[in-house]
C-alpha cells in the first residue's frame, strides 16, 4: 500500500484551514486518514504551522511519500533537511503577542466635564436674522 503525507482540506468557502495527514495513495483528497500529524492555516497573518515532528519523522522513516504543498511545509519548519541530514532552515517568524490597548485613566483621561458643546440651530439664526432687519427697517 502506498502511503502518501498529503493536505486535507477544512473550512468555508474562501476560508480554508488544512490538516496534514497520512492516508493512503488512493483516497480522495477529503477522504480517511491514517493519522493526523499536523495542520496548516494559510489564511493568518503570519500563516499558522503546527507539525508533529516526531510523527512526520516515523512516517517518512517507513516509506510515506509528501505531496508538493507538504513537502513545502516540511521544509519551511526544517523536518526534511532533518530527515535528510541536511543543515536545518532559518527559524520561522512567530507570531507577536498582541499588547493590550491603554485603558482611558493610563491615558490620562478626566471624568471631568468640560462644560456643553452648544450648536445653534440654523432657523433660529434665520428668525434672529429676520428679526433684526425688520426692527432694523421700522427705525
Amino acid at each position: 500500500m502506498a502511503v502518501k503525507i498529503k493536505l486535507k482540506r477544512l473550512g468555508k468557502i474562501r476560508s480554508p484551514h488544512y490538516r496534514i495527514v497520512v492516508a493512503d495513495s488512493r483516497t480522495r483528497r477529503d477522504g480517511r486518514a491514517i493519522e493526523e500529524i499536523g495542520k496548516y492555516h494559510p489564511t493568518y497573518n503570519p500563516s499558522v504551522i503546527e507539525v508533529d515532528a516526531e510523527r512526520v519523522a516515523y512516517w517518512l522513516g517507513v516509506g510515506a511519500q509528501p505531496t508538493e504543498p507538504v513537502l513545502a511545509i516540511l521544509k519551511k519548519t526544517g523536518d526534511w533537511q532533518k530527515f535528510k541530514g541536511e543543515p536545518a532552515p532559518a527559524p520561522l517568524l512567530q507570531q507577536a503577542e498582541k499588547s493590550a490597548r491603554p485603558s482611558f485613566e493610563a491615558l490620562g483621561g478626566d471624568d471631568e466635564g468640560k462644560g456643553e458643546a452648544i450648536t445653534q440651530k440654523k432657523k433660529a439664526e434665520k428668525k434672529d436674522e429676520a428679526a433684526a432687519e425688520s426692527a432694523s427697517t421700522e427705525a
